[in-house]
C-alpha cells in the first residue's frame, strides 16, 4: 500500500505570476490561467477567482484561484515552480524566439479548524481599489491587505466591492499560506521543497518548458516530452499529470523497498 497524500481531497488555491520576461511573461502567465481552468472544466472541477490583475497587453501580473474536486490536488500538486516559455512575443517585430518564465504557487486549502489565527497577530489595512478598471473595481475603499505579523506574510484582496467580501478572500488564502508553513516547520525537507517550488522564478529554475516553434512541452524533473503543446495549453495535460502521477509512485515504491 502506498502512502496517502493528507492533502487529498482537499481544494487546492493557486497563485500565478508572471516573472522573467517583461509583458510577454505576464501573457504566458494568463495562457497557464487559461490551461488549469480548461483542464479542471475537462474533470468537472469547480473554480473560483479570488483575484485578478491584468496587465497592458492583457496578460496577467497575477492571478490567485481555488480548483474543488475530489482528486484537484492529487492532480495539480506537481504544478508549483517556474514554467518557462519559449516562442515569439506578439511584441517582438523580427521574429525572434524569446525566453520568458511564470511562477506557480499550488496549495491545499486550509480549513478553519486546522489552524487558529490571533486575530492580534493581524494587521488589516484598507484602502481603494485600482486596477484596470471594470465593474469589480471601484471607487470605494474596499480593497484589504492582511499581514500576519509574525510570519510576514501578506495577501491583498481588492476584486469584490464590499470589504467584507475582500477580507473574507484574504483570510482564505492567509490560513492556506500559514498551513503550508505550519507544516514546512515540522519538516525541514518540505520546507526546502517549498521555497524550490517557486525560488526567484527565473528562467534557469524552471521546471517545465513550453515550445511553441517545435510544439514541445517538456517536464524537467522527470524527463517526460510531449509533442502537442497546443493540445496541452487548451487544458489535455492528462499526458503529462499521468507521468508526474507514475513517477510519483514509482518513487514511493522504491522508497517503500529500501525500508523493508
Amino acid at each position: 500500500m502506498l502512502p496517502k497524500d493528507p492533502n487529498d481531497g482537499r481544494a487546492v488555491i493557486i497563485e500565478i505570476r508572471g516573472a522573467e520576461g517583461g509583458e510577454e511573461a505576464n501573457l504566458f502567465a494568463r495562457d497557464l490561467y487559461e490551461m488549469f481552468t480548461s483542464y479542471a472544466a475537462r474533470k468537472g472541477w469547480k473554480v473560483e477567482l479570488l483575484s485578478s490583475d491584468r496587465s497592458d497587453l492583457g496578460g496577467i501580473n497575477q492571478v490567485t484561484f481555488v480548483v474543488r474536486g475530489e482528486s484537484a490536488w492529487s492532480h495539480l500538486k506537481f504544478e508549483g515552480g517556474t514554467h518557462r516559455v519559449q516562442r515569439v512575443p506578439i511584441t517582438e517585430s523580427q521574429g525572434r524566439i524569446h525566453t520568458s518564465s511564470a511562477t506557480v504557487l499550488v496549495l491545499p486549502e486550509a480549513d478553519e479548524i486546522d489552524l487558529a489565527i490571533d486575530e492580534r497577530d493581524l494587521e488589516v489595512d484598507v484602502y481603494r481599489s485600482s486596477g484596470a478598471g471594470g465593474q469589480s473595481v471601484n471607487t470605494t475603499d474596499s480593497a484589504v491587505r492582511i499581514t500576519h505579523k509574525p510570519t510576514g506574510t501578506v495577501v491583498t484582496m481588492q476584486d469584490e466591492r464590499s470589504q467584507l467580501q475582500n477580507k473574507a478572500r484574504a483570510m482564505q488564502v492567509l490560513r492556506a499560506r500559514l498551513l503550508q508553513l505550519a507544516k514546512d516547520e515540522l519538516d525541514a525537507a518540505a520546507s526546502v521543497e517549498r521555497r524550490a517550488q517557486v525560488g526567484g522564478g527565473g528562467r534557469g529554475e524552471k521546471i517545465r518548458t513550453y515550445n511553441f516553434k517545435e510544439n514541445r512541452l517538456t517536464d524537467h524533473r522527470i524527463g517526460f516530452t510531449i509533442y502537442r503543446l497546443a493540445d496541452v495549453l487548451g487544458g489535455d495535460l492528462d499526458d503529462v499529470v499521468d507521468a508526474l502521477i507514475a513517477d510519483e509512485r514509482g518513487r514511493q515504491l522504491a522508497d517503500g523497498d529500501r525500508d523493508q
